[in-house]
């Protein structure tokens, strides 16, 4: 079983077959920076990609950064080579990601032929189909699973919807319901605009609102302004802290603090909240 808290907070991915990114992909501050076998590599370079996503993992990760690679989905051809080669790698990923995932088998296929004695790693579930979405709560509780994260291009592709939020509201909500059930983080799809900073701001806000526990970008230049969107801020952490001890000094009674009342739930949530925080401190704090 795995033994480390499954990563959150900010995801890169980049190319498998374009190693000159890589660096880049390593170093920009991500929680979690993935190398991609898949959706962002053609065809005829499949092969040097999986060879060439060997290098990611050779050079230790930079502090706080979880390094992992996405394969192909474990029911194709693709996928099935991806997964032969990553269990030869020397340095192996410390997260699996899974497209298309639309049944806790694909995870099943997935662990069992990628573990090994002293190699169990965090395996995450792409959500990105209609089938996926009505199928969640069981791929949620798969055995090995980790995490999930949401793809909105292949969702909205399948369900002929817009990728805006709206249209995207109900497999959202249904994916933070299911993965909180579980107990397992849920990162939030990628925004592909580029140049609409504003816009990425608003979205990484509804999807921590919504309880998202991260988000994935399509390029650096994004990681700035999702990074302090899911970092908690000063005034949360001083919230939190005071709820948490007004709550120890009532020995568990529902107490005022400032101008609200707290029970239970809100002191769970404020003890996550100051457990996350302490967990990016000395860290920096994609699909």
């Amino acid at each position: 079983m795995i033994q480390t808290p499954a990563p959150a907070g900010v995801w890169i991915i980049t190319p498998g077959h374009v190693l000159t990114r890589f660096p880049t992909a390593r170093e920009c501050g991500a929680d979690v920076a993935l190398v991609d076998l898949e959706d962002s590599v053609p065809t005829p370079a499949k092969a040097d990609a999986r060879q060439g996503a060997r290098s990611f993992f050779t050079t230790p990760a930079p502090q706080g950064c979880t390094l992992g690679v996405r394969v192909n989905s474990p029911t194709t051809r693709e996928g099935i080579r991806d997964l032969v080669a990553v269990a030869d790698y020397p340095v192996k990923p410390q997260i699996i990601l899974i497209p298309m995932v639309e049944s806790p088998r694909d995870v099943e296929i997935v662990a069992g032929a990628i573990s090994s004695p002293g190699y169990t790693p965090h395996l995450y579930g792409l959500i990105e189909t209609p089938r996926a979405v009505e199928d969640l709560p069981s791929i949620v509780r798969a055995e090995r699973i980790a995490g999930v994260l949401f793809g909105t291009a292949d969702y909205a592709a399948a369900t002929g919807c817009g990728r805006g939020w709206e249209p995207m509201l109900h497999a959202r909500s249904r994916l933070i319901t299911s993965a909180a059930a579980a107990g397992i983080p849920a990162i939030d799809s990628p925004f592909f605009d580029l140049d609409d900073n504003d816009a990425l701001r608003r979205e990484a806000k509804r999807a921590k609102d919504l309880g998202f526990a991260g988000k994935s970008c399509v390029h650096p230049r994004q990681l700035s302004t999702l990074t302090e969107v899911f970092s908690p801020t000063e005034e949360e952490i001083a919230t939190a802290r005071a709820i948490v001890a007004s709550a120890d000094q009532a020995g568990g009674r529902i107490v005022r603090v400032g101008h609200q009342m707290v029970g239970p739930p809100m002191v769970r949530a404020a003890k996550d909240l100051l457990s996350r925080a302490a967990a990016r401190t000395p860290l920096a704090v994609t699909a």
